[in-house]
Formats: structure tokens, C-alpha cells, sequence
């Protein structure tokens, strides 16, 4: 779907690139944005502020994010998800500043459609976590405009074989994603786990 969204599909739709790759963007920053939002609602429920159970909660996100990391590397399987994508359809029955928003409000929020990988997973509990709507807001703004950044690298394909290329440059770079997204994981887990062993100690 992301490859749909070029200087050279918007052409040919009769939309303007920049109009809706902005859309893309301000709707997974807002999809996000909900998402942390409901996420640090539901946290703020949680008596998160004594130190032991700060010291659990950051336990908690040192585990999940270490078996994030296992999934993202292969060793364990994905967790189970829904098998929807966004309807394709869109592209050719709404404006570009419609399709371009409503995909990325889709996926910057994430649990409507299939996820890929466990982050998505990570950064809900990180929201929750928090234990405050604002902090949570942050952590779904974060996750959303990381999510709908790629868009942009797709702002000089302007014929087919730009196309071609840019699609081959994206395979080509896909294992330097992992490799980042395994490296973020292994930080968050790392640093979660020093929290908790460092409130734990001063409990």
C-alpha cells in the first residue's frame, strides 16, 4: 500500500503527492495519538506511583520488550493479530487527502489492521505504563510519526523505474530496519531492566 502512495501513483489518481503524503503522516501521528491516549487512561488507573510497583511495571516492559526482541529475531513465533489490511479500494474512490489520512490514522493506531511485529505491542504497554493520559499521548505520537515516516523516502519516484528502484532500495534496506528495531528493543529491555533493579534496591 505504502508503494501506492508516490509522486507517480498520485499523478496518475489526479492528486498531489505532498497533499497526501501530509495527510498520511498528520493521520498516523493522530492515529497513534489515540491509541497512547487510551493506553495512559487506562495506566492511570494503576497505582503506578509507589516505588515497588514502579520498580514491577518497569520490570514488566524489561520482559516484554525482551521477548519483542526474540520475535523480531526469529526465535519465537508472532503473536496472533488480526489479518486485515487497509482497503485498497480507497485509492481509487476517495481524494488523495482522504485515502492518505485514513490509512494512517489505520496504522498509526495499529490494532485495526494486521500487526508486523511485537513494537507495536511494546509501545501500548509503555503508554499504559506511564500511568498518565499525557505521557501516554507522547509515547502513541512517538510510535505514530516513526510508523508513517517512511513515506517520505518514496518523494522522488516520479516514473516506473524510479519505482522499480526505490522498491528494490526498500527490500534491500529491510534488514538494516531489523537490525535497528532489534537494537531499540534490546535498549528499551536493558534500560527498563536497570530501572527495576534500581527502584527494587531502593525499595
Amino acid at each position: 500500500m505504502l508503494t501506492s502512495i508516490t509522486p507517480l501513483g498520485e499523478r496518475g489518481r489526479a492528486s498531489r503527492w505532498t497533499v497526501t503524503a501530509t495527510a498520511y503522516v498528520v493521520g498516523s501521528v493522530l492515529g497513534g495519538l489515540l491509541l497512547g491516549l487510551v493506553a495512559g487512561t487506562l495506566g492511570s488507573l494503576l497505582p503506578l506511583e509507589r516505588t515497588a510497583v514502579a520498580g514491577a511495571a518497569a520490570a514488566v516492559v524489561a520482559v516484554a520488550a525482551a521477548l519483542a526482541l526474540l520475535v523480531e529475531i526469529g526465535r519465537l513465533p508472532q503473536p496472533p493479530t488480526l489479518h486485515r489490511q487497509v482497503d485498497e479500494d480507497w485509492l481509487h474512490r476517495y481524494r488523495g487527502w482522504v485515502y492518505g489520512f485514513g490509512y494512517g490514522a489505520q496504522l498509526g493506531f495499529g490494532l485495526v489492521t494486521i500487526v508486523t511485529s511485537p513494537v507495536l505491542y511494546v509501545a501500548l504497554l509503555l503508554a499504559a505504563l506511564t500511568g498518565s493520559p499525557l505521557g501516554g499521548a507522547v509515547v502513541g505520537v512517538v510510535f505514530g510519526l516513526v510508523r508513517a515516516l517512511p513515506v517520505l523516502a518514496l518523494r522522488s519516484v516520479h516514473s516506473t523505474a524510479q519505482l522499480t528502484a526505490a522498491a528494490r532500495r526498500t527490500e534491500q534496506l529491510a534488514p538494516v530496519g531489523r537490525r535497528l528495531v532489534t537494537a531499540a528493543l534490546a535498549a528499551v529491555a536493558l534500560g527498563a531492566a536497570g530501572v527495576a533493579l534500581t527502584t527494587g534496591g531502593g525499595a
